[in-house]
């Protein structure tokens, strides 16, 4: 099966959001949220604002992620718009204080439904030496599929918007993805995906098998002491078997 590959590439989009009014001193030192915006819809080109606002950056296609955006912890309404009436989607989400999420828009698992959007909180938990943490999200259109990691099945029975999450050994792992029970004859896969130690990947399997447009859209970030993270970047390998795909943080390492 052929699989497209996409990352974040180039520098970051920022977006900062401040109160209309002002507030207490605790909440004008709170941390601000960080909020990526995930493309997931397989040909369309989408503009995205938040509370009104046009995120920089211009029409956003399949594979492309804005942000990190600075969001104000609280309630923000995000809208998602083709121009043409394609997609025109809104959505609230609410962030808190010093919070990592990504918002993704994407296909239903109906063939022909409109995008949706979900939210994914980046998992930031304590994590052991030597290990990767790694978040899937079932964003395509397909029935509940299994995760298979170097052989094993270690996800079962995700559906379209659910996610699950998984710490595993640093080094490069083989990926799959099958319909719920099967053990052959993958959706997407196999993908060969390097992690590094410390970090966190976010794994996004978006499009379609029927008009063979399934892709995997990879976001990460590097786990802080703290508690925090650091966007990260990813270098996309060609279609196909990605097995050179290194993590690399943005700025000077």
């Amino acid at each position: 099966m052929r699989v497209g590959w996409f990352g974040v590439a180039g520098a970051a989009l920022v977006l900062t959001l401040s109160p209309v009014s002002g507030g207490g001193a605790a909440e004008r030192a709170a941390a601000p949220a960080a909020v990526s915006v995930v493309q997931a819809v397989p040909g369309q080109q989408v503009t995205v604002t938040v509370d009104g606002t046009s995120v920089e950056g211009g029409a956003a296609g399949v594979g492309d992620v804005l942000g990190p955006l600075e969001l104000t912890p609280g309630e923000h309404a995000l809208a998602f718009s083709d121009g043409s009436g394609s997609v025109d989607v809104t959505s609230t989400l609410e962030v808190k204080a010093g919070s990592t999420s990504d918002v993704v828009l994407h296909l239903p698992a109906d063939v022909g439904g409109a995008p949706v959007v979900n939210s994914y909180v980046t998992p930031t938990g304590p994590i052991g030496p030597g290990k990767a943490r790694v978040l899937v999200a079932h964003t395509a259109t397909v029935a509940p599929a299994d995760v298979r990691v170097d052989g094993k099945v270690v996800f079962t029975n995700i559906a379209n918007g659910e996610f699950a999450t998984a710490d595993v050994p640093a080094g490069t792992h083989v990926v799959e993805l099958l319909p719920t029970g099967q053990k052959s004859n993958p959706i997407l896969g196999p993908i060969d995906l390097r992690v590094t130690a410390g970090t966190v990947s976010k794994v996004y399997a978006v499009g379609n098998p029927r008009d063979r447009s399934m892709q995997v859209i990879l976001h990460s970030a590097t786990l802080r002491p703290d508690g925090s993270v650091v966007p990260d970047t990813i270098r996309t390998g060609s279609a196909g078997l990605a097995a050179d795909i290194p993590l690399h943080p943005f700025g000077p390492h």
